[in-house]
């Protein structure tokens, strides 16, 4: 019997039959998750298992960073999906199904701690382990695109505000300050994205996915993006014993952390507070150019999380005053 088709779908209708093609049955995929990009995931049930389909339209997206990086961390040890078939020309990977639960609906004040715990080990093997060579750099030109994304799309499209003047040379001095504090830090893998939404539980638990954009970075990058996540807050209390724990481990690991505890959160907050105005920027993008607006009503989140490193460094004070100003016109 040959599965139901939607012409409303020739990419769906395309990978179905790419899918059971391989599987030597007709089947058709049903949505496994939601993304913030063109990337789409479909759940295919075959027999007693399931299997999770990519699809990345090759105009918008490109499968070859995810294929390589996934072979870079599952040589490493991670648990990322095993890429079972692909078909780079189509944009099609049909990969190893990690489950329907990620972190970040299964998360819970009684299990972080040992779940938080689980995922520094991850990341510990990802920086210690993984090969970072031929990846893109996080240098000086992504560090500052990034930044851009928060005048350009967040004060100017979305708050209509025309960034000129006063207002611009205080970004060009915050902003030169958290890249120079970026580029200072040493270089390891960087997942880019790792947050409870792209842990999924799994056995072993946390399966990592998402990895596609990973470039050689700052070494605080990774940890900073998992406590300080776009879609869940704690306690900066709990915030800092789970840092304090990533750096014993990475210590004795022999990671190149500071030598110092206090160091190493600097270098947290002031890379943290460069994704936080990064993902800002992104949001209000996808919000203005994609037409998905529910992802600015996480945005207060970050701004959260800018004050409360501001509070800690006297060095921000500039983009305090900044964030002051956008609360006064609001």
């Amino acid at each position: 019997m040959q599965p139901e088709m939607s012409n409303s779908d020739p990419r769906k209708q395309a990978l179905d039959l790419w899918v059971g093609d391989f599987l030597g049955d007709a089947v058709t995929g049903e949505p496994a998750s939601a993304d913030a990009s063109f990337r789409r995931y479909f759940r295919y049930h075959h027999g007693e298992r399931t299997l999770v389909a990519m699809d990345a339209p090759p105009p918008q997206e490109d499968c070859r960073p995810f294929v390589e990086v996934a072979a870079r961390l599952q040589q490493a040890g991670v648990n990322v999906p095993q890429i079972l078939h692909q078909d780079l020309q189509q944009g099609f990977l049909l990969l190893t199904d990690m489950g329907t639960q990620t972190w970040l609906t299964a998360l819970n004040e009684g299990n972080a701690d040992a779940w938080y715990s689980a995922a520094i080990d991850s990341l510990i093997t990802q920086q210690s382990r993984a090969d970072s060579a031929g990846l893109p750099a996080y240098d000086e030109a992504l560090l500052q695109r990034e930044l851009e994304l928060f005048p350009q799309w967040y004060l100017f499209r979305h708050r209509e505000q025309v960034v000129t003047g006063a207002l611009r040379q205080q970004l060009d001095r915050v902003f030169d300050l958290l890249i120079e504090s970026a580029l200072a830090q040493p270089r390891v893998f960087v997942h880019r994205d790792y947050m409870p939404r792209n842990l999924m539980v799994s056995e072993p638990n946390p399966g990592v996915i998402d990895f596609q954009d990973a470039v050689a970075g700052p070494i605080s990058y990774d940890v900073i993006s998992l406590f300080k996540d776009a879609f869940i807050s704690w306690p900066e209390p709990r915030v800092l014993g789970w840092l304090r724990q990533y750096y014993d481990k990475a210590l004795a690991a022999g990671l190149p952390v500071p030598a110092a505890f206090d160091d190493f959160l600097r270098d947290c907050d002031l890379m943290g507070a460069q994704r936080h105005l990064k993902v800002i920027g992104i949001f209000a993008r996808i919000c203005h150019r994609d037409g998905k607006p529910k992802y600015l009503g996480d945005v207060p989140r970050f701004f959260a999380y800018l004050r409360t490193v501001i509070a800690r460094r006297p060095e921000l004070a500039e983009l305090g005053q900044i964030l002051d100003g956008l609360e006064e016109e609001a």
